[in-house]
């Protein structure tokens, strides 16, 4: 048994963490041994890397968000779960390693007939994706959505449940290179983003009026999607990946009454009700196990290869998402 381990923090990621071996008691009552299929690495696990999250977890922690697995053992006491099933994990840290305890009833179960590797994506960027669609502007079919990184993973869930409730979407890009693969995930529009962004986005789309916009980059970015937003526009902001800070010109909030607003899939977590949380994740639960709702994967790793796979992750120049797998089958 292997975890992806760090004492420290710093600003090569890759450099920071290593496979260390991992030793676990038998699942005590009312726990289950997992076996893990999965894990991807998101954007805020490399910044929890560098100390730059928000939260970050006590030294030495394991990397890892989110996953799949099987069961492998149960502790005393559990029903509802048969050794061999496949479960999806909460939403915890911890979860790049081969494998880990839970407690059984954090644990749910997933149809088989889904793709592991797609279900291990499950509980934070799509929730993500659709809850910026939802929570901010009530927008009608036919409406348009312009967001920027429209290659991340929160912008191809983004783009394809936008098509399914009747929207449309502006997708920016920040290299050539990505155009034709973020047009492919179904972007109506796609475009490099840059200068004289909002003449480029007023003629594609023939002048449409843009209530909502979503920025996950900061800094410059943050204002030429704002100057894309039609009179009283909403502009989420829910990443950093500049490393700088929102800029916002003056005349965007005080003559064309842009609001700015932040979104953290944590805050939403601790204020949302168990019904809600649970309608929303048996929707994206059913879309992804029927394939409906996908991401592109770039490459997967060992455990035992972690640092390849955090310096991957950390490249800018590759095509969807990097994943850790722990070995289970």
């Amino acid at each position: 048994m292997l975890k992806a381990q760090y004492d420290r923090r710093g600003p090569i990621p890759q450099a920071l963490i290593r496979a260390v071996p991992l030793e676990l008691p038998a699942p005590a009552p009312g726990q289950v041994l997992v076996a893990m299929l999965a894990s991807p690495i998101n954007p805020s696990n490399l910044l929890a890397l560098t100390g730059q999250y928000a939260v970050l977890p006590p030294l030495p922690a394991v990397g890892g968000s989110e996953g799949v697995g099987r069961v492998a053992a149960l502790g005393e006491g559990v029903n509802g779960l048969s050794v061999g099933q496949l479960v999806l994990l909460p939403r915890a840290g911890g979860t790049w390693v081969t494998h880990l305890l839970a407690e059984a009833r954090s644990l749910v179960p997933l149809p088989e007939v889904a793709d592991p590797l797609q279900l291990a994506m499950l509980t934070i960027n799509p929730p993500t994706a659709s809850l910026m669609l939802s929570e901010f502007v009530p927008l009608a079919a036919g409406e348009w959505v312009i967001q920027n990184v429209a290659n991340s993973g929160v912008g191809g869930y983004l783009m394809q449940l936008a098509k399914r409730r009747g929207l449309r979407t502006v997708n920016l890009v920040r290299r050539e290179s990505a155009v034709a693969a973020t047009k492919a995930q179904g972007g109506d529009v796609v475009l490099v983003d840059g200068e004289g962004l909002a003449d480029r986005v007023k003629e594609a789309t023939g002048g449409a009026a843009i209530r909502l916009g979503i920025d996950a980059v900061g800094g410059a970015a943050t204002d030429r999607l704002a100057q894309c937003l039609s009179q009283g526009g909403t502009l989420i902001n829910y990443g950093m990946m500049s490393g700088e800070v929102c800029q916002i010109a003056a005349s965007s909030l005080i003559f064309r009454d842009i609001t700015l607003k932040g979104f953290w899939l944590m805050k939403w977590y601790r204020e949302a009700s168990r019904d809600a949380q649970r309608a929303l994740y048996g929707e994206l639960t059913q879309l992804v196990a029927s394939g409906v709702l996908h991401a592109r994967i770039h490459a997967t790793y060992p455990v035992e290869r972690i640092r390849e796979a955090v310096a991957a992750a950390s490249t800018g120049e590759r095509d969807g998402k990097i994943l850790v797998t722990g070995g289970a089958a």
